[in-house]
């Protein structure tokens, strides 16, 4: 399920901004990108994250604003001096002139090191960068909960098209039984006309028998008709249910599989088809539910 989430907050002299954004996963997959400063946030982030939110792909992202140099990074000014110096001997000895921009030097390798925060501020930072963590969540709730909202509805408006197909191939499966018993009868008599023999009707009640029980979709359709009412039963529940829903939603393609393979008529086919896409549609919209 799709959802964004934003949060500021500042202390000490450093501005603290995150986004949180999420897209559908049937899983949880947690991307968490942090300023070198609180790499050490990265473990408690990931709890914070996976106690909110159970299925899709999370990237969280905290920048740091506005931070003065001295929290930032310290200068190894013993190297800094040592490549100056070496710079200096080569500019010497090869006759090439130049000034040494201090600019530069700071960005080669080992110049510049992470600020390592004392005790205290680690702590002051994890409180404030967990708390605003927690704001930027729950705004992406908040949207994900709307987008829930229309999920539902069509999930709902899918299994209603589904009873109502169902009811119709539960009506057709009497005509079915009387179309084929006199289909049967016709062809065996024409087939007999010229013999001039007359039908055993014991004999064609038990090949209709033998029919009727071969297509019973009884049993099927029950099942299915169960597992809607579980399925109505999750989206009205308060629990995250998106796997259990994604379960069902394979159970209910299961009993119409087993349904379609039973039909004997044009008419059963088209409900069953009917039902299938309803059901392929739900399981395309509960991989993006939690």
């Amino acid at each position: 399920m799709t959802g964004y989430g934003e949060a500021q907050s500042e202390a000490d002299g450093v501005s603290y901004a995150i986004e949180i954004k999420t897209v559908n996963n049937r899983y949880l997959k947690t991307i968490i990108k942090l300023p070198e400063l609180t790499s050490f946030l990265e473990e408690d982030i990931d709890k914070l994250l996976r106690k909110n939110i159970s299925r899709g792909t999370i990237n969280y992202v905290l920048r740091l604003k506005d931070t003065s140099a001295s929290l930032l990074f310290d200068i190894d000014e013993t190297a800094l001096q040592a490549v100056a110096e070496k710079l200096s001997r080569a500019g010497s000895s090869t006759g090439i002139k130049g000034e040494i921009d201090l600019g530069n030097l700071l960005n080669l390798p080992g110049i510049t090191q992470p600020a390592l925060p004392d005790k205290e501020k680690v702590e002051r930072i994890k409180k404030l960068v967990l708390q605003i963590s927690q704001e930027a969540l729950d705004k992406l709730k908040q949207m994900r909960a709307t987008e829930g909202g229309y999920l539902e509805a069509d999930i709902k408006k899918c299994c209603t098209a589904i009873e109502k197909d169902l009811e119709q191939i539960r009506g057709r499966s009497a005509i079915v039984m009387q179309e084929y018993a006199e289909k049967l009868k016709k062809r065996v008599n024409e087939l007999l006309a010229h013999a001039e023999l007359k039908l055993d009707e014991g004999i064609l009640a038990r090949e209709v028998a033998i029919f009727a029980d071969r297509s019973d979709i009884s049993e099927e359709a029950s099942r299915l008709d169960s597992h809607l009412q579980q399925f109505e039963q999750c989206c009205n529940g308060n629990d995250q249910a998106g796997r259990r829903l994604d379960f069902i939603s394979q159970e209910m393609l299961r009993e119409a599989n087993t349904i379609a393979s039973k039909a004997s008529d044009t008419e059963t086919t088209r409900y069953v088809v009917d039902i299938k896409c309803q059901i392929d549609r739900i399981k395309e919209q509960v991989q993006n539910i939690e």
